[in-house]
């Protein structure tokens, strides 16, 4: 679709990703004429995720990028609008909503769904990028089944590292949970999960210092630690790598001007994905930190168009 100029639109979807583009084919089958912002990122995390085993329909693994690019032409063939663009400004202030692109796009619109995502965050050190998807993950739900018998570490000390931690123990022969001080900020009820379950062990007041690996193939070997209360560096021998220090929703356009929690989530009404401003709708990861999952986000998806439906209707 041509750029940097006026759209109008019953439905714009900020983001695409599974929430995106399947909130995308249900407003398109309902004639809705949906235009969908693909942002930063098209196609959201599962671009950067290689084998998918866990999304239904599929008896083999597939690709994430593969899936994305089906969902994208998928919505296309059914009639949505694609703007290659990234929204920088929102106005909810009164309806029709305006949006604002980076490109020059303005984007005038009945409803809006929000299926911005977010993204994990990384511990930013040497050797991180190059080692994702060949030891180091995000995701235990999404990559534990590669990690049968063989020792890993977890980085975190909140519920979700708790819970990898945990997870990894019906795959892995031994689980570290890694943490930089000498308590966890888990949920009381895990941490005594965690302490009674005999695979995990604890490495206190550390952190990952770098990563180290074979480059041919790509392989990950072990983890330099150092104690950051003595500075010393220790190398742990593992297989693989789990970040769990908590994600980041892409909410920052929308900060003020919708209910979201402390961390920056969009808050939404229970069973629904309408937020606290009429018509507009949020959908994925971007309110889900919860499962976080494929599906999860593609079932928001389609619940958001067709709750926009039923408000377009009215």
């Amino acid at each position: 679709m041509s750029q940097n100029k006026e759209h109008k639109t019953k439905v714009l979807i900020i983001g695409s990703g599974p929430a995106g583009y399947s909130a995308a084919i249900y407003a398109a089958r309902a004639m809705l004429e949906p235009v969908l912002v693909t942002g930063m990122e098209p196609g959201g995390q599962l671009t950067t995720t290689t084998d998918v085993e866990n999304y239904p329909g599929f008896a083999n693994a597939i690709q994430g990028p593969w899936l994305m690019d089906e969902m994208k032409k998928q919505a296309e063939h059914v009639g949505t609008k694609f703007i290659t663009d990234i929204i920088k400004e929102v106005d909810f202030s009164k309806k029709p909503f305006v949006s604002l692109g980076e490109s020059g796009n303005k984007i005038i619109s009945d409803t809006i769904i929000i299926s911005t995502g977010a993204q994990a965050k990384w511990l930013g050190i040497e050797n991180e990028n190059k080692f994702k998807g060949f030891g180091i993950s995000a995701c235990a739900t999404c990559d534990g089944f590669f990690y049968k018998n063989k020792e890993v570490a977890v980085v975190g000390g909140g519920n979700t590292a708790v819970e990898e931690a945990i997870y990894l123990t019906n795959f892995a022969s031994k689980v570290f949970l890694i943490h930089r001080r000498d308590e966890l900020r888990a949920e009381k009820m895990l941490q005594k999960k965690l302490f009674d379950n005999k695979k995990i062990e604890m490495i206190w007041d550390s952190a990952v210092d770098k990563i180290n690996g074979t480059e041919n193939p790509k392989n990950l070997e072990s983890l330099s630690l150092k104690n950051l209360k003595t500075n010393e560096i220790t190398e742990l021998k593992v297989h693989g790598l789990f970040v769990a220090i908590g994600h980041q929703p892409a909410t920052k356009i929308f900060k003020d001007k919708i209910n979201m929690d402390n961390e920056g989530y969009i808050i939404t009404k229970p069973d629904s994905t309408a937020t606290n401003l009429e018509g507009v709708f949020a959908a994925g990861d971007v309110k889900d930190k919860i499962f976080r999952q494929a599906i999860t986000a593609a079932g928001m998806g389609c619940m958001a168009a067709l709750e926009a439906e039923k408000l377009l209707n009215h």
